[in-house]
């Protein structure tokens, strides 16, 4: 079965036998070609500098990911790369992690599923592993002021213009836009984001069969140890839905009131560092293992809650082209994917408010927008270049 699923007629691609890209995509590529596959090296190379980079939390990444495996290597269509998006949002766990885990296995079968989701990984992790040993040295956070006020406005324009170009690509009739209205209103009102996707889902299968004419805590301090801090965030990992918000909760549960192994304060720096760092917000639990356990602390909290995404992927990965073959189940799989755009339009529309904060973030996100929608510039260098600003102006 696995080697059936590495062969290029058993991939998503292959099943919708549609375009590599819509009209507008870069010059160069044939409308009616088939998209490229990426090579083992190249999941992993890509997935290390979107770790590198990726400021912005989940809804960054994703578009990210989408401007480089569609728009310029033409690895995924669009419609493909959707539907993997869809698979992420309904699973638990960090889902722009489990959507490069998608991705790694959709192009270079199992060997890319673990490239594709250790590669996005590492590189924050370790950068966070690092900033918690100064943390530690020194007793506070370092300071990324002037980094973060330059690249969060590049941030809004990148995932602006991913959500622009999914959009086109999703909302194929005015059901599904209405369906997407309704999970941004849903989502603004403060509905569970579970409910909402799953809702979506639903309903959408169900008004495709109408229209086929179809019937429808522990007292005191409890010791630490490796083993409890590894089953603590391997649970976190296989159940959590939802934003770093979310994460805070939980963590907050386990580690400050149950077991009291953190202060509210080291809780809270945690987040921090792992919200304002590239790559996965999950390793907020390599900042709170080193605290606890140092390096070895380190490894095992941050093993313990990404294994649950890559052991979900490993399983649903293989679900999702047969699903995509089966009309009702495309049909509840449109519904996920506008509502999860709607998703990540309200999380884009959160970080607008909290990045642009005056004339000069404005126009760098007025800029950037420019820069990748009409010349194409890679978002790589623009998060360089804003990151370089930021730093000039705190200085």
């Amino acid at each position: 079965m696995a080697a059936r699923l590495l062969r290029p007629e058993y991939t998503l691609r292959a099943v919708r036998n549609e375009p590599a890209q819509p009209s507008g995509e870069p010059p160069g590529e044939s409308p009616g070609a088939p998209p490229r596959r990426g090579s083992l090296g190249e999941v992993a190379l890509l997935f290390l500098k979107l770790g590198t980079i990726a400021f912005g939390g989940p809804a960054a990444h994703i578009a990210m990911m989408e401007d480089e495996v569609v728009r310029r290597r033409g690895w995924l269509t669009r419609e493909a790369f959707l539907d993997l998006l869809a698979a992420a949002s309904l699973i638990p766990g960090p889902s722009s992690t489990e959507l490069a885990i998608y991705i790694g296995h959709d192009q270079a079968g199992w060997p890319g599923l673990l490239a594709g989701g250790v590669c996005f990984i590492l590189p924050a992790a370790l950068i966070v592993a690092a900033l918690a040993w100064a943390y530690v040295r020194f007793g506070a956070l370092p300071a990324v002021v002037g980094i973060l006020y330059g690249v969060k406005p590049v941030v809004i324009a990148v995932v602006a213009q991913a959500l622009w170009g999914m959009a086109r690509t999703a909302v194929k009739t005015w059901w599904l836009a209405l369906l997407g209205a309704a999970a941004v209103v849903a989502t603004l009102l403060g509905a569970d984001q579970l409910a909402i996707l799953v809702g979506a889902g639903v309903l959408s299968a169900l008004v495709w069969k109408l229209g086929r004419g179809m019937t429808p805590g522990a007292l005191g301090v409890v010791p630490f140890g490796l083993w409890p801090l590894f089953s603590v965030f391997l649970k976190i990992g296989a159940v959590l839905f939802g934003s770093g918000y979310v994460l805070l909760a939980f963590l907050r549960a386990d580690l400050v009131d149950r077991l009291h192994w953190l202060t509210e304060r080291q809780l809270l720096d945690a987040v921090a560092i792992g919200q304002v760092t590239p790559g996965p917000v999950f390793t907020t639990a390599t900042f709170i293992g080193y605290l606890l356990g140092r390096g070895p602390g380190a490894l095992v909290a941050t093993v313990a809650i990404f294994l649950p995404g890559f052991l979900l992927v490993a399983v649903s990965g293989p679900l999702i082209p047969r699903l995509r073959r089966s009309a009702l189940a495309g049909a509840a799989l449109d519904g996920i994917v506008v509502a999860s755009l709607g998703l990540m339009l309200v999380v884009a529309l959160h970080l607008a408010r909290a990045a642009l904060v005056d004339p000069l973030t404005i126009g760098i996100a007025i800029l950037s927008g420019v820069a990748l929608l009409r010349f194409r510039i890679n978002a790589s260098w623009l998060v360089g270049a804003a990151a370089l600003l930021g730093l000039a102006r705190f200085y």
